[in-house]
C-alpha cells in the first residue's frame, strides 16, 4: 500500500520501519531543537508532516516500546487516531509519566504509525441484546475467584 505524505518543513524526517517486519513505521519529532517534558506534562510534538492515508484504513499512533519503558514518554491518549480524510500536520501528544524531567532530542523517535483497515459499524437500536455467558459482567468479571 502507497501511503502519500507531504513534507510541512524541509527538516521533517519521513516515517520509516525499523526492520523489514515491523509493522509500525518510526515517526521523528521535527528537528528544530530539543524540548524538555517536565515530569507530569504533556507537550504537543510536531512531525512536520501530513499523509494520505487511504480509505478504509486509518493510522494509528502508538507508543514505542524504548522510550515508553525506559523514559517514561508515551502518547497521552495511548493510542492516537488518523482518519482518513485528515490532511493536517501528524502531531503526537507526548505525556511524561516519570518523575524525572526528559529531553526529546531533535529528530528522535517519538511513536509508531501503523495503517490498518477498519469496519465502520452501522448502529441499529433495538428492545433487547442477545444473551451471553458473561452478560453485564465488567472489570474483572472474567478473573479467576
Amino acid at each position: 500500500m502507497t501511503v502519500n505524505f507531504i513534507k510541512l518543513s524541509e527538516n521533517a524526517i519521513i516515517p520509516t520501519y525499523g526492520t523489514p517486519f515491523a509493522a509500525g513505521a518510526d515517526l521523528y519529532a521535527l528537528p528544530e531543537g530539543d524540548i524538555v517534558v517536565n515530569a507530569g506534562e504533556t507537550v504537543m510534538i510536531h512531525t512536520g508532516i501530513a499523509l494520505s492515508i487511504p480509505d478504509g484504513y486509518a493510522g494509528f499512533v502508538f507508543a514505542r516500546s524504548g522510550i515508553a519503558s525506559r523514559r517514561g514518554l508515551a502518547p497521552s491518549n495511548k493510542v492516537g487516531v488518523i482518519d482518513s480524510d485528515y490532511r493536517g500536520e501528524i502531531m503526537v501528544s507526548i505525556h511524561n509519566h516519570s518523575n524525572i524531567n526528559q529531553v526529546i532530542s531533535s529528530g528522535e523517535r517519538i511513536a509508531q504509525l501503523v495503517v490498518m483497515p477498519y469496519i465502520k459499524a452501522e448502529f441499529s437500536e433495538c428492545e433487547t441484546l442477545d444473551t451471553t455467558e458473561r452478560a453485564s459482567g465488567g472489570f474483572g468479571s472474567t478473573g479467576k475467584k
